[in-house]
C-alpha cells in the first residue's frame, strides 16, 4: 500500500507565536516526515480567554515567522470564519478541500489541552477526521502516562495508540500518537508580560516577530 501524505495541523493562539510552537513544528516535520505543517491561528476560541493581539497582528506574526520554511504554511479559516473557532469545523472542511485525495491529518495538541479533550465541541468526531500527535508540555504530566486522563477520555482512546509513524500514513484518522520533543519552556504569556513591563523579550521568539511587536505596539501598556 502506497503510504498518504501526511498534513500535520497546529492549532493555537499564537499570542504571539515562539519559538517553543516554531521547535516543535520542525522537530515534528522530522519525526513523523510530515509533508507540511499548517498553523491555524484560533479566530475566537471557545475555552480560553480571548486573544490579547488582534486577529491581524497574530496572522502578521506568524507569517514572519514560518515564511522562510517551506514546510510550514499559514492557514486562516478560522480567523475568516465568523463566530467561536471550533476545530471540528476546521477539520470537516480540510477534509472536503482534500475529498478525493490519499492524505492524512495529524491534529497536533499538548497534553494539558488534550487532558480536555472531552470537553471540546464534537469532540468524538475528531477522530473520525483526523490521527493525534500529543507533545509534552512544560510543567505538566507527561503522556506517557495514560492513567492521567480523564475515564471519558481515556476509553474513548482505547486501542488508538501507536508507536509507529507508518501506521498514521496508512490511514487517515483516529491514531494517537506520543512525540518526545525538546521542551522549551517559554509562554506568550511571559513574552507578553515582559514587552509590557519594557523587559527584553530577545531570544525567546524570532527576532523578526520581535520586531514588528516593537513596530507596531503590540501587547505594550495603554498610555
Amino acid at each position: 500500500m502506497i503510504p498518504f501524505p501526511l498534513i500535520g495541523i497546529y492549532g493555537g493562539t499564537f499570542d504571539p507565536i515562539h519559538f517553543g510552537h516554531l521547535r516543535v513544528a520542525e522537530e515534528l516535520v522530522e519525526i513523523l516526515r510530515l509533508d507540511e505543517v499548517r498553523f491555524l491561528p484560533a479566530g475566537c476560541p471557545r475555552l480560553r480567554n480571548k486573544p490579547v493581539a488582534s486577529q491581524h497582528h497574530r496572522m502578521a506574526m506568524l507569517q514572519e515567522a514560518i515564511h522562510d520554511n517551506g514546510r510550514f504554511r499559514l492557514d486562516d479559516r478560522e480567523i475568516r470564519r465568523s463566530g467561536e473557532s471550533y476545530s471540528v469545523e476546521s477539520l470537516r472542511e480540510l477534509r472536503d478541500e482534500f475529498i478525493g485525495k490519499k492524505t492524512a491529518f495529524c491534529f497536533i495538541i499538548g497534553i494539558d489541552a488534550f487532558m480536555k479533550l472531552s470537553s471540546w465541541y464534537l469532540w468524538r468526531e475528531l477522530f473520525e477526521l483526523t490521527h493525534f500527535v500529543i507533545v509534552n508540555r512544560p510543567g505538566h504530566a507527561s503522556v506517557v502516562n495514560q492513567a492521567i486522563l480523564p475515564p471519558e477520555l481515556k476509553n474513548e482512546c482505547l486501542g488508538r495508540w501507536t508507536h509507529d509513524v507508518e501506521m498514521l500514513r496508512s490511514t487517515q484518522s483516529g491514531h494517537i500518537f506520543t512525540a518526545m520533543t525538546t521542551l522549551l519552556d517559554i509562554s506568550a504569556t511571559t513574552i507578553r508580560a515582559c514587552i509590557a513591563a519594557k523587559k527584553s523579550a530577545r531570544y525567546l521568539l524570532p527576532d523578526t516577530v520581535l520586531n514588528y511587536i516593537g513596530i507596531h505596539h503590540v501587547y505594550h501598556e495603554e498610555k
